[in-house]
């Protein structure tokens, strides 16, 4: 018991005075509270918009440099960690191994609590040293009340090996200080459950991570104006949506951009390139690979080359 850490004092661990009778609140009072605490998300982003904006600008770079993006976490971080990284290849039309969460415990730990695991330093450690983590990659630790020693164990492993390293949590630097390249800080003050870090927490974490993927993938050119034109087309949802963003942007019958979606192996990027620039599939595919998969550049070279 003696070695046992004191967190009374930590922003997620404190008693929220504006909840004090949240048991006798109506069903109506309990949504409005919610609702009015939840707003401190978003601030909260706001307020963390530069390191944010810096957390996008040098993973994009590494990643382009061919190096990988981790989250790692326990508990509710660590699954929303697992959610990003498992929706990029949906999305993005990533491979699995670019965006990567790791969570204390594993896969059981998704769906099954053991916030037990989260305790274990040399378990981060561990989970860095086996994913080989090099300087080209990017390791992002998440821990809402940031003294997680699983979180705080990989990122030390991934300092050493050169990684970019950036920190996420929801209470302010003077209670919790870490040697990282990128320190993010979300305060979201005390949770309306006092010490629940699934609430606010939770939700200004998706909100960051959200930014932070899509930021990056948006710099890595796979996004053209607000269209996912690397989407994975896997199932008819997607498939819908691929042929509407080739009819949105090109004025194409639904006929004739589906021939064209065929034509390009069921890639819309490639697809756009090929009708505009009027190439056949080979040598879009190569003309886009020229450009880092950047369709916007791809299509002003060609136009260019042609003036």
């Amino acid at each position: 018991m003696a070695d046992l850490q004191e967190r009374g004092h930590l922003l997620t661990e404190q008693v929220n005075p504006l909840s004090l009778n949240l048991d006798q609140l109506s069903a109506l009072e309990l949504v409005e509270l919610f609702n009015s605490e939840d707003q401190k998300a978003v601030a909260a982003v706001a307020a963390a918009k530069v390191e944010l904006a810096q957390a996008i600008e040098r993973t994009a770079e590494r990643l382009h440099q061919g190096g990988r993006l981790f989250y790692i976490g326990a508990g509710t971080s660590g699954r929303l960690g697992v959610l990003d990284a498992a929706e990029c290849p949906p999305t993005f039309c990533t491979p699995p191994e670019l965006v990567q969460g790791i969570i204390a415990g594993g896969a059981g730990a998704l769906v099954r609590s053991s916030e037990d695991l989260e305790d274990r330093a040399q378990d981060g450690e561990a989970a860095i040293a086996q994913r080989q983590i090099t300087q080209l990659d990017v390791v992002v630790g998440i821990t809402a009340g940031g003294t997680t020693p699983f979180v705080h164990g990989a990122l030390n492993a991934a300092r050493q090996r050169g990684a970019v390293t950036i920190f996420i949590a929801c209470v302010p630097k003077t209670q919790v200080s870490i040697d990282v390249d990128i320190d993010i800080r979300l305060l979201t003050g005390p949770e309306v459950l006092a010490g629940s870090t699934r609430l606010k927490a939770g939700t200004v974490t998706k909100l960051t991570l959200n930014i932070l993927s899509t930021g990056v993938m948006v710099k890595l050119g796979k996004v053209y104006g607000n269209r996912m034109v690397d989407v994975a087309v896997t199932n008819q949802k997607l498939r819908d949506r691929a042929l509407r963003i080739l009819q949105d942007l090109t004025g194409l019958s639904r006929e004739t951009a589906n021939v064209l979606l065929e034509r390009s192996g069921k890639w819309v990027k490639l697809a756009l390139l090929m009708h505009w620039t009027g190439l056949e599939k080979a040598a879009g595919d190569r003309l886009l690979s020229e450009h880092q998969g950047n369709l916007r550049a791809a299509v002003a070279t060609y136009k260019n080359t042609q003036a």
